[in-house]
């Protein structure tokens, strides 16, 4: 392409404003096909905000099916790839990568930077080479592949239409746990899948063989805690986040419950999910009371 004719495409906004349509559509497509809890959660918040949120959740899904389902013998190469793009689409505003070009949008319109990609890129490297955790290392997966997409939620949801700013040390600890919590709940609804699968054991000398009830309840008494303090947060994002979030926190809450009541042995075993009328349920619990608010205000 000459130098004018570049010119002439990146001067024409319509041309633009389309492929960056086609991108978020994309990533719109990738949270419906893999996700009920978190799509419909997204499903709560106005436009834009769900748009930022779905660039982020493709993102994170793209590099977590490098490392978890193609696996290949060229799966690091691919992962430092892609992000390395991203990276590079976040400095330059796009890419041909149309979910790197819907999350670096998002990246640059809300704050996210690399202080959050990184930790989390190098977590899914860890996937790549490390087969059990200790509790060193399962805090710096942890910090790495949930801890910081909280943080990439939470610059969504305040700074959508502001602009990048500071996020608030206390409701980013909130959204840092709430990520934890949502990652350690998945640990142990997979437990069986990971190793069998995977051959991944995350909980420190915790296999599917291994786990006590007692073990159990220590590890769902640690969600628990996670989800009590992201909880204590909701009241200071905005309205329609706060129903988001707490919808998508009373589906783990429920998930946690049916993990909880579950023998340790029967654990592995088991695919534990929410159904999806539940779900419903519990999204219109939380939307209902919000609608009475907004009535009253109008």
């Amino acid at each position: 392409m000459s130098q004018a004719r570049r010119r002439v495409h990146l001067d024409n906004a319509t041309s633009l404003a389309l492929y960056d349509e086609a991108a978020r559509a994309a990533a719109a497509q990738v949270i419906a096909r893999y996700s009920t809890s978190f799509g419909l959660g997204t499903r709560l918040l106005p436009r834009a905000m769900r748009h930022h949120i779905e660039a982020v959740y493709a993102m994170v899904r793209v590099a977590d099916e490098v490392v978890d389902t193609y696996r290949g013998d060229d799966a690091g190469d691919l992962l430092d790839a892609f992000a390395d793009e991203v990276h590079a689409a976040m400095a330059r505003g796009f890419s041909a990568d149309l979910v790197a070009h819907a999350f670096a949008t998002t990246a640059r319109e809300v704050g996210i930077a690399r202080a959050q990609t990184e930790p989390f890129f190098a977590s899914m490297r860890m996937d790549l080479a490390t087969a059990e955790h200790d509790a060193e290392s399962l805090a710096t997966y942890i910090y790495g592949s949930a801890e910081v997409v909280g943080e990439m939620c939470l610059a969504v949801f305040v700074n959508t239409g502001q602009g990048p700013r500071p996020l608030e040390p206390r409701v980013s600890e909130g959204a840092r746990r709430l990520g934890a919590a949502y990652q350690k709940v998945n640990f142990l609804r997979d437990l069986g899948s990971d190793v069998e699968q995977l051959g991944r054991a995350y909980f420190p000398g915790v296999t599917a063989e291994s786990l006590t009830d007692a073990r159990l309840a220590e590890l769902v008494a640690d969600c628990r805690a996670d989800m009590d303090a992201a909880r204590a947060c909701l009241p200071d994002l905005p309205r329609r986040a706060r129903v988001a979030v707490a919808t998508t926190l009373d589906i783990y809450d429920r998930l946690l419950a049916q993990i909880a009541s579950t023998p340790a042995a029967e654990l592995a075993g088991r695919r534990i999910r929410v159904a999806n009328p539940v779900k419903l349920g519990l999204a219109a619990r939380n939307v209902v009371p919000f609608g009475s608010a907004a009535g009253a205000r109008a």
